[in-house]
């Protein structure tokens, strides 16, 4: 398996391109979709995968997915903010092109794209319906705004929640393995036992 990312828009979000064969995933195209579809020129483009809606995640998806042809996974609470992404967008931004998503998930689900076997995890808490992308054979987990480099997901955006965020990382420090490569929405990777051990926001759970 190979990752590749491309740090897009003006919120430098990360999207990043899973490759497992001649397939790819696509993971939260948040702008710049020509540039998005460059990289993906040659492959197939197997899925465009949602972790959250917010529009810094999602700008580039009706773009790419018409040009592609892949079906967009979208979290199933969030589908109706994709479908009418400009009354959620910020002053000063946009206006972004809603899509209307073949697919929803919301937690539980194990897909079978571009040859890896991807578990859904239900990650709420930076917002309501947020949810993570774990492929357990590669140790990767694609988090989107949940958990970064010494940080952790705001929690001030509507239906944001502090508590419900720490119970998600605490479910995913619990559930897998120090050395699983965390790949987030936006900052460089780290992994899930560097946080444990330095993450100055993870101290509670600690104790």
């Amino acid at each position: 398996m190979d990752v590749g990312c491309l740090t897009v828009g003006p919120l430098q979000e990360n999207c990043w391109i899973v490759r497992g064969d001649d397939r790819a995933l696509v993971v939260d195209p948040g702008d710049e979709a020509e540039r998005i579809a460059a990289a993906v020129e040659g492959l197939t483009a197997e899925a465009i995968l949602l972790t959250h809606t917010h529009f810094d995640h999602v700008g580039a998806v009706a773009a790419l997915a018409r040009h592609t042809g892949a079906p967009v996974y979208c979290p199933r609470l969030e589908v109706p903010v994709l479908k009418d992404i400009n009354a959620y967008v910020f002053p000063g931004f946009g206006p972004f092109e809603p899509y209307d998503p073949e697919e929803t998930v919301e937690g539980g689900e194990r897909l079978e794209l571009a040859g890896l076997d991807i578990d859904v995890i239900s990650t709420p808490g930076h917002s309501p319906g947020h949810v993570s992308y774990s492929i357990a054979d590669e140790r990767v987990l694609l988090d989107g705004d949940v958990l970064f480099a010494g940080s952790i997901g705001r929690t001030d955006l509507p239906g944001g929640d502090y508590a419900t965020l720490m119970e998600s990382i605490a479910t995913l420090l619990n559930t897998l393995p120090d050395e699983t490569r965390v790949l987030p929405g936006h900052m460089g990777e780290t992994t899930l036992g560097r946080e444990r051990a330095t993450n100055p926001f993870l101290h509670e759970l600690a104790r």
